[in-house]
């Protein structure tokens, strides 16, 4: 019996990239502004706000909500929540270990088995890349997602709230850009096709 036919991805509207980017990295600026100014519980707060916004922006403006932010989504509140409600800054720290750690599992997993389990994580549309491509793009995500979730451990072990957030907002999410574009020229060897493609950076969710 043969293997079931993985579902399509969904087609993106035109113009989506800039809004998937806005999508992906408002949410913890937003994080970043409100606890510098309004205190971490209600930057707390803030950020569940926005990464709900995020999923209805992303739905309406993309065309789609990818498996990625669904789940960063649900960490957001559920360990927001838990921040709020214990009044404990630490468990909002958690999650970004968590994510990234689920993410990686996910990824080795589907290496595991032979399938690039980041096309359906991001649900991105790179044409013309081939499957040797997505396998190295899932390994290296993988990669990537496992040390960054060491990196927060170690953070939030040594930094101060405000500081921790700062070296979050500004240089994780500076070393998760510069990684996905550093992607790019493995991916035109393997046969991304940019002329044709509106696709956006490979870049991760950074809720």
């Amino acid at each position: 019996m043969s293997a079931p036919t993985p579902a399509p991805v969904a087609p993106r509207k035109a113009g989506a990239t800039g809004w998937s980017l806005a999508v992906d990295y408002a949410p913890i600026i937003v994080f970043f502004l409100a606890n510098r100014f309004l205190g971490v519980f209600a930057g707390t707060a803030a950020f569940m706000v926005a990464i709900v916004l995020a999923v209805i922006v992303s739905k309406v403006k993309v065309g789609h909500v990818s498996p990625m932010l669904w789940l960063s989504a649900v960490l957001v509140l559920g360990f927001g929540g838990l921040t709020i409600y214990l009044h404990d800054p630490s468990f909002i720290q958690l999650k970004m270990t968590l994510i990234y750690a689920l993410f990686t599992i996910i990824l080795v997993g589907g290496l595991i088995i032979g399938k690039p389990a980041i096309k359906y994580l991001l649900q991105a549309a790179f044409p013309g890349l081939d499957e040797a491509g997505w396998m190295k793009l899932s390994r290296n995500w993988a990669l990537f997602f496992a040390v960054m979730a060491v990196c927060n451990e170690v953070l939030r072990a040594k930094l101060s709230f405000d500081a921790w957030l700062t070296a979050k907002t500004w240089g994780v999410t500076s070393a998760s850009i510069v990684f996905g574009l550093a992607q790019v020229p493995m991916l035109l060897r393997h046969g991304l096709m940019l002329e044709d493609a509106k696709a956006e950076p490979p870049l991760p969710p950074e809720g």
